[in-house]
């Protein structure tokens, strides 16, 4: 029936079409529990006597859950050893069944296949039920595959697109051993590009009963974007700011960003330019540039920061990447005024340096498994960072940052709990001090406080000016849970918790002790309402 937000979400206007699509879904979301006979045996609908509402009926005949019983692996192919396939798996006796669990299981020992060097290897799960128990023993029987190479990679519908940029998301070129799996993985990171409405992936018989054609059929759609928009924030004022982007320049794969955004308290603009494929290798490059200054509310001292910075990336391996960047940058602080009476000292005399120039180094190391890892109910992520500064300018510092994350599903996926740590710290050297405008503030780090308002203070000056960190750590608990509301108004609750602390100077000595550094853990607990909006995901 048509909800009180229809005009907004659009999503409970029946279509006859959407029932086969609806019974596929619940078949497999019975099969994912372990309901291995379950059958939707009829969907119907009927229109209401009002006309006002369609009532959608579902048959479901369930049968009986069964869970894993005992799992082996054999191998058929002399040479090969099974101990070695099985050490790669993650089945256990006594977990439900599901027919993700056991592919996810076939991908880890087919990757395993193509990493050791092994072509046309096929995995073939082999299920033995037993019925009175209500479980089923599994074996995956290590094969030799059909000998089938590819005859040539065909690509259609790229209007815009160069055939380059959708090549070298295969790993496969003509002439190789097909494998089917290497194809799919192929078809995945085209759709995640960006650039295509849809993307299909086929395999067709080649000249040769031998050989294979590999289709790409894809359809283009906008990738470029200018939007305009107004702004208002507690620290910054009212703002407007117009950006431009492009995620596919010139039919190369190539990104492009400009914006600019200005409010009472702040102007920022930057821009940054991405290769993805240097030299046809898979290797990114990236340069970027921004200017900005700050007149905060939340201090009495104003702000000017310009730089540059330039680096490569690439992959480590299927789920991590690496990234090395340069960076050159001048910070300035300026028109430090207390509103009356004594100022801080230390503000004052980072102030009296005045622009200060930064040459640094860095490195960025990530692994993420939440889209491509192997466990569909949740992932890591973890990332480490660190700049090195003092190759030449007028600062000497090492900052490191770090973040991991952990999240899952429970309670039949339909609640999603999070875990976030993070961390940084800021190491100075040859003499010099850190300054406020190298410091960590905290700033949406830890929820449901001011700005600039966790870290150091110096209580001796009139404004209890704040000074930031040299190290940061805080640790975000979320819950993302369903209200029992139709699931067509896109509305689900959530629950935080926020713990941290901002600590740590360097020149907190020498200024007569009115500055407590120390580590002072703040916290915050909240709820929230996620809301997904024709505009866009908001949050309450």
């Amino acid at each position: 029936q048509a909800g009180l937000l229809r005009n907004l979400i659009q999503r409970d206007t029946f279509v006859a079409e959407r029932l086969q699509v609806d019974k596929q879904v619940l078949t497999d979301f019975y099969l994912s529990r372990g309901y291995i006979d379950v059958q939707v045996t009829d969907a119907s609908a009927e229109v209401s006597r009002e006309r006002d509402a369609t009532f959608v009926t579902f048959s479901i005949r369930e049968g009986l859950p069964y869970t894993i019983g005992k799992v082996t692996v054999v191998s058929e192919i002399d040479g090969t050893d099974a101990a070695e396939f099985e050490a790669v798996t993650k089945i256990r006796t006594g977990q439900t069944y599901s027919p993700l669990l056991i592919d996810n299981n076939i991908t880890r020992m087919e990757t395993l296949a193509l990493k050791k060097g092994l072509n046309f290897i096929r995995v073939e799960p082999r299920i033995t039920r037993n019925e009175r128990g209500q479980v089923v023993d599994v074996e995956f029987a290590i094969m030799r595959g059909q000998k089938v190479f590819v005859e040539r990679i065909d690509i259609e519908g790229n209007t815009t697109t160069l055939d380059q940029v959708v090549r070298r998301q295969f790993r496969t070129v003509e002439g190789d051993p097909f494998n089917p799996r290497e194809i799919r993985q192929a078809a995945e990171r085209i759709r995640a590009l960006g650039f295509f409405a849809d993307a299909q992936v086929n395999a067709d018989q080649g000249a040769d009963p031998d050989q294979v054609v590999v289709n790409v059929d894809v359809e283009e759609q906008p990738t470029g974007s200018l939007s305009f928009g107004l702004s208002y924030s507690v620290a910054s004022g009212v703002g407007f700011n117009i950006g431009f982007s492009e995620s596919n320049f010139l039919g190369r794969g190539q990104k492009l960003a400009l914006s600019i955004s200005t409010a009472s308290a702040n102007q920022n603009s930057s821009f940054s330019f991405t290769e993805p494929a240097l030299l046809g290798r898979d290797l990114s490059f990236n340069v970027g540039g921004f200017y900005r200054t700050s007149e905060s509310d939340y201090s009495v001292y104003d702000t000017r920061s310009i730089g540059f910075s330039t680096g490569i990336g690439f992959p480590l391996g299927e789920q991590s990447s690496m990234s090395l960047r340069f960076g050159l940058a001048e910070d300035k602080i300026y028109n430090y005024t207390p509103s009356s009476g004594t100022g801080s000292p230390i503000l004052v005399a980072e102030a009296d340096r005045g622009a200060l120039t930064t040459f640094s180094l860095g490195y960025a190391y990530e692994y993420d498994n939440r889209i491509t890892g192997l466990n569909p109910k949740g992932g890591v992520l973890l990332r480490f960072g660190q700049d090195f500064a003092g190759l030449g300018g007028d600062t000497e510092y090492i900052k490191t940052t770090a973040l991991a994350l952990a999240e899952t599903k429970v309670w039949n996926e339909e609640v999603t709990l999070r875990a976030i740590v993070e961390g940084g710290a800021i190491m100075s050297s040859g003499g010099n001090v850190t300054r406020v405008t190298d410091r960590f503030f905290g700033n949406g780090k830890i929820r449901g406080f001011e700005p600039n308002g966790i870290g150091p203070r110096d209580l001796g000056a009139i404004d209890d000016d704040a000074l930031g960190g040299n190290m940061f750590a805080v640790a975000r608990f979320e819950a993302e849970f369903p209200l029992g509301l139709p699931e067509e108004y896109g509305i689900t609750g959530g629950a935080f918790m926020d713990v941290g602390s901002v600590w740590s100077l360097d020149n907190n000595a020498g200024f007569g002790g009115a500055v407590d550094d120390s580590f002072i853990p703040r916290a915050t607990v909240g709820v929230s309402i996620f809301w997904n909006t024709p505009i866009g995901p908001l949050r309450f």
